[in-house]
C-alpha cells in the first residue's frame, strides 16, 4: 500500500497591490523629470534678465575678441545656471515624491485598505518632513513643520477623494469586462462538459 504524498504549499509572502495605490517607481520617475523641467524652466526664465547685462557690455566695447569672449562667458554661466536648476528641481521633486509615494503605498499595506486617509496621512507626513528640512532655527523649521502638516492634509484630502473616486469609476469598467469573460468562459466550460 503507497502512503499517501504530502504536498508541500508554497507560501507567497508578497502582498497583492490594492486598486489605485500608484506605483512607487514609476511616480518618482514622473516626478524627477517634471522637476527636472520646472527647475530649468525657471532657471531659464530667470537668466533672461541677466543677458540683459551682457548686451549692455556688449555695446560698451568695439573689440570683436572682447565681445566674443563676454558672449561665450555669458552662455556658459547661463549653462550651469539651468542645468543646477534642473537638478536641484529634479533632485527636490523626485524626493518629494518618493517620500510622498512610498508612505501612501507603507500605509496602504499596514492598514489594508486604500482610501482617502492613506493620501492625507502621507501629504501631511511628507509636508511635515520637507518642512523640517527646510533652512532656519529650530523654532522656524517647527513652525514650517506643523504648517505643512496641516496644509499638507489640507490639500491632500480632496485630492485623495478625487483620486478615490475616479479609480471607484475606472474598476467598474474594468468588473463589467471580466464578469462579462468569466461568463462566456463558464458558458464554454458547460458545453465541453456535456
Amino acid at each position: 500500500m503507497e502512503a499517501p504524498e504530502k504536498q508541500e504549499e508554497t507560501v507567497n509572502y508578497r502582498t497583492q497591490k490594492l486598486a489605485g495605490t500608484v506605483n512607487w517607481g514609476t511616480a518618482t520617475v514622473v516626478g524627477v523629470f517634471a522637476g527636472l523641467l520646472y527647475g530649468g524652466s525657471k532657471e531659464a526664465s530667470a537668466s533672461v534678465s541677466k543677458d540683459a547685462e551682457v548686451l549692455l557690455k556688449l555695446g560698451s566695447t568695439s573689440d570683436k575678441r572682447e565681445q566674443h569672449r563676454l558672449m561665450r562667458d555669458a552662455m556658459e554661466k547661463r549653462f550651469l545656471r539651468v542645468t543646477r536648476g534642473s537638478l536641484v528641481g529634479g533632485i527636490r521633486l523626485g524626493m518629494f515624491t518618493a517620500a510622498f509615494y512610498g508612505l501612501q503605498n507603507l500605509l496602504a499595506d499596514n492598514r489594508g485598505v486604500h482610501d482617502v486617509y492613506n493620501v492625507v496621512g502621507a501629504g501631511s507626513a511628507t509636508a511635515a518632513t520637507f518642512g523640517l528640512i527646510m533652512p532656519g532655527s529650530l523654532r522656524w523649521r517647527l513652525r514650517n513643520a506643523m504648517l505643512g502638516s496641516v496644509l499638507g492634509a489640507a490639500i491632500c484630502f480632496p485630492l485623495g477623494w478625487l483620486h478615490l473616486k475616479l479609480v471607484e469609476k475606472a474598476n467598474e469598467g474594468t468588473a463589467s469586462e471580466v464578469s462579462d469573460t468569466s461568463e462566456t468562459k463558464s458558458n464554454i466550460v458547460a458545453a465541453v462538459e456535456t
